[in-house]
């Protein structure tokens, strides 16, 4: 029995004894295996395949921008349609990731409990060992290979009927452990693949980004000195309200879009409703939907969760005057609404701020981003990505509470007074306006 039972440990010991050896310094041999040749090759390999593939994609995408020309139309609708599938992969990596958070823990919940009940175990498999005369199996090694002993000695009718009720649970337990092995197993692959998936639409992003700002730039020749002059006039004051009241009389592409936005007036809602079908139009220079017609349609800036709310604590004894979401390091930032921006840039404790005029005395302010990709005076439309997200959080009020994600401020002003964000929020995704 002595025999037996120090077969059966070696099985629960082999996987432990790897873990025990790097966490006492062994070294690993000097003279690498041929398997960790081929790993290395197959790494390298890997490593060949995607530097050649973004090559490939960036030469694609310089075809692409060629075509589209100065077609300011082509180039927004492309923006919008690659920035909503960099939100829409982030949320499915997301989702992914909350599913893997139970089946990891039920995992190591069989797995404890397989080890609390080793002796018993031990009873079960020496009897497999008796009646087939074979090593069992190591178990928590290849929880299949257990399993599929267990369910052939059952099916013969080799264990014992003492032992067989015993031996039917843990065929249960490894059942279940297999299953959430290949679910475990499935889930990392698509995330994989998104993930893969994501660099790609990054990269192309981050190329009619750059050519967006490119075509800007051409138009507006003097965008370096007004942005210059923007974190000038945002240092003379101390407030947001006064921040947009001075920019919008003081900074002339800040004047220009507010001006703009005062005389095109509020779109018509015929039958009282908003023109939805206006939004399709992606060469549009002024808001298709008056923001104030546009309660229950508007998507959040990122894909995140909510930590803070309007009318909240903001955790230094004051009340929240926008809401706050934790959001992925590096998520895409895209416009809730159509709008011109009148600040892009630091300001005080928000980290970097932008600034939208929206129309109406609207105004829509975003902060906590790392990097902003638009510049004052430029019309942006729903769904266009502006900002991304750093890896930490960039608004100081956030700082204080330790928040560990980078974390997005949204605030909405109606002629320079906070209000409540809430009722301008789509219910679920497919409630939400895209250009």
């Amino acid at each position: 029995m002595l025999v037996i039972s120090a077969c059966l440990l070696a099985g629960f010991s082999s996987a432990v004894s790897s873990a025990v050896m790097a966490q006492a310094g062994t070294q690993a041999p000097a003279t690498p295996s041929a398997d960790d040749i081929k790993q290395r090759e197959r790494e390298l390999e890997a490593i060949r395949a995607q530097q050649k593939n973004a090559v490939e994609l960036q030469e694609r995408l310089k075809v692409d921008i060629a075509a589209i020309g100065r077609n300011r139309a082509k180039l927004n609708q492309q923006l919008i349609d690659v920035a909503a599938r960099i939100r829409d992969i982030e949320t499915n990596i997301a989702e992914a990731e909350a599913r893997l958070l139970p089946l990891g823990a039920r995992e190591q919940e069989i797995r404890d409990s397989l080890d609390s009940r080793r002796s018993e175990i031990m009873e079960v498999l020496a009897a497999l060992q008796r009646a087939g005369r074979r090593t069992p199996p190591a178990l928590l090694v290849r929880p299949e290979d257990a399993l599929q002993s267990l369910r052939t000695a059952i099916l013969l009718g080799s264990v014992v009927p003492e032992m067989r009720v015993r031996a039917e649970k843990l065929v249960a337990d490894l059942d279940e452990l297999v299953g959430l092995r290949t679910s475990i197993a499935a889930e990392r692959d698509r995330m994989a693949a998104d993930r893969d998936s994501i660099k790609d639409e990054q990269t192309r992003l981050a190329t009619l980004v750059d050519e967006r700002q490119r075509q800007q730039s051409g138009i507006e020749k003097n965008m370096a000195a007004e942005a210059a002059r923007a974190i000038e006039l945002s240092r003379q004051v101390d407030t947001l309200q006064g921040l947009i009241a001075k920019l919008e009389q003081d900074l002339k592409s800040a004047a220009k879009a507010a001006a703009t936005a005062s005389r095109q007036g509020v779109p018509g809602a015929p039958n009282g409703k908003p023109n939805l079908g206006a939004l399709k139009d992606p060469g549009r220079l002024s808001p298709a939907v008056a923001f104030a017609s546009a309660k229950g349609l508007l998507a959040l800036p990122v894909n995140g969760t909510r930590i803070r709310d309007f009318g909240g604590s903001d955790g230094a004894g004051g009340i929240e005057k926008g809401v706050s979401l934790a959001a992925r390091p590096g998520a895409q930032v895209t416009t809730p609404c159509d709008g011109w921006v009148v600040y892009a840039g630091p300001f005080r404790s928000y980290g970097q701020l932008l600034i939208l005029n929206a129309g109406g005395g609207y105004h829509v302010l975003i902060a906590g981003m790392e990097r902003i990709s638009v510049n004052i005076g430029q019309f942006v439309l729903t769904g266009e990505p502006v900002a991304t997200m750093g890896s930490t959080s960039r608004v100081a009020s956030i700082l204080a509470a330790n928040a560990s994600q980078p974390v997005l401020y949204i605030e909405f002003r109606k002629d320079g007074t906070p209000i409540d964000p809430g009722p301008w929020w789509a219910a679920n995704r497919g409630q939400k306006v895209r250009g």
